[in-house]
């Protein structure tokens, strides 16, 4: 850890001397009656700094806890393989897996103080773990980890100052999260106002009627992919992946490539052009992007392929087909399936709308008009998140130097020296585990 000028009244200390620390034990896998009972078995996917542990994925019986340590409620338990530093509190008699150490705290230090500063730790642990392929930090050194220890009444006015403003800070956070669920809602109610005409009501200078037709008769081409796996190449020519699809953008980061003869193979159907459709009909199915300009590829599987008629615009075709419109009739059709598809018959039979060229091109306008509005939204959200989440890390680094009871402190000077004195309180830890230590026995020289 980084030096840090601590106030005088505090102790720099390490964590074996304000509480014990036991390493986790899983019971015999071999042996069934060991779980399913009512003790909690906490394994790494259990604790995620969440404060108090209320629920873990698995249990097991007391004939499986007498095979393993068991810490009592109010351990703090810690990961110490792996994703190193994620902290919880036990609220019942629990076990661990051997990936999680666990601190009993010495009743004289404040449990919530304690789990806080734990959670500063990631840096050290990984500063100190084994270098191997996964991190790992063991016992004896966990043991020896940099501890700051203050005044007992402060450790509990810290800990009640992070409650309180940790709590806003996550009040915050899930705010922030909920706004990319928010705005997909948005997304698609403009999707809807947009193919059912309400979007551009106000637009036209007179009514006008809308036609319906069936995609097979408003595209030129509605083309399935090849249905064979493409022979992969590590170089060559985009072979698209519905992985890469996204609702309106085809992201080509990952895609892989095939060669050249095996893309003449793959383009004999229809060779894609950019502004051409890709449809996803099998896994996540509905999906629809445009192929980018000055973009050569061919189609992978589970897919297809669909080029725009004379009557509609690719963008707009593009919007329809993302839009609940079509995905109702695409869930309808795959509710209850194992793996998702939709035939070409049902594809190809798709409604489209199809209002003017003129009214196309304004519903398209606005359209992005208002996806570009929510995108910024968004954008100004996650930035806002990742300020919010390095805000408790910056919230507990001020707790930890002090900076938090500055002025409480100054008010209580009686509650931080003399018998109330880190120090002193230091000192009663000590003497409290040198009492519980078993009485040495004394050996008896024999007279001769």
């Amino acid at each position: 850890m980084s030096e840090v000028n601590l106030p005088s009244e505090w102790i720099a200390t390490e964590l074996e001397n304000i509480g014990d620390v036991v390493t986790g034990k899983t019971p015999s896998k071999n042996k069934p009656e060991y779980f399913g009972g009512d003790i909690p078995f906490i394994k790494p996917a259990d604790v995620n700094d969440q404060g108090e542990i209320t629920l873990t994925d698995e249990q097991i019986t007391v004939l499986g806890a007498e095979t393993v340590p068991l810490i009592p409620p109010g351990s703090i338990v810690v990961t110490c393989i792996g994703n190193l530093g994620r902290c919880g509190i036990t609220t019942a008699r629990s076990a661990t897996n051997q990936q999680i150490n666990s601190v009993l705290p010495s009743n004289k230090v404040d449990v919530k103080f304690l789990y806080y500063q734990l959670r500063t730790l990631k840096e050290w642990m990984l500063s100190e773990s084994s270098a191997t392929t996964v991190t790992i930090i063991n016992k004896s050194k966990f043991s020896k980890a940099p501890i700051i220890c203050p005044p007992i009444a402060e450790q509990k006015v810290i800990a009640d100052k992070l409650d309180a403003l940790l709590a806003q800070v996550e009040i915050t956070k899930a705010r922030l999260e909920r706004i990319p669920e928010i705005l997909k809602t948005f997304r698609q109610s403009v999707l809807a106002a947009a193919v059912s005409g309400k979007l551009t009501q106000e637009w036209r200078e007179k009514p006008a009627e809308w036609i319906e037709m069936k995609l097979n008769d408003v595209a030129d081409n509605v083309v399935d992919c090849p249905h064979s796996t493409p022979k992969w190449s590590a170089l060559g020519k985009y072979c698209v992946k519905t992985t890469a699809f996204n609702p309106f953008y085809l992201d080509l980061s990952e895609q892989g490539f095939v060669s050249e003869e095996v893309f003449a193979e793959r383009i004999k159907r229809l060779k894609p052009e950019p502004g051409d459709i890709l449809y996803s009909r099998e896994g996540t199915v509905g999906i629809a992007c445009q192929i980018p300009s000055d973009t050569e590829l061919c189609l992978g599987q589970r897919m297809v392929l669909i080029r725009a008629g004379s009557e509609i615009n690719s963008k707009f075709l593009t919007i329809v087909l993302n839009s609940d419109k079509i995905l109702s009739i695409v869930r309808q059709m795959t509710i209850g399936s194992t793996v998702p598809r939709v035939n070409m018959k049902d594809i190809r039979s798709y409604p489209i709308p199809v209002p003017t060229q003129n009214e196309q091109t304004e519903i398209i306008r606005r359209v992005e008009e208002l996806f570009a509005f929510a995108d910024r939204i968004e954008q100004r959200a996650n930035v806002a998140l990742d300020r919010v989440n390095n805000l408790t890390q910056s919230i507990l680094a001020k707790a930890f130097r002090g900076e938090l009871t500055t002025d409480w402190r100054a008010a209580n000077p009686e509650l931080i020296s003399g018998e109330n004195s880190a120090e002193a309180l230091l000192a009663k830890i000590k003497a409290e585990r040198e009492a519980l230590k078993p009485a040495k026995k004394s050996s008896v020289r024999k007279k001769s």
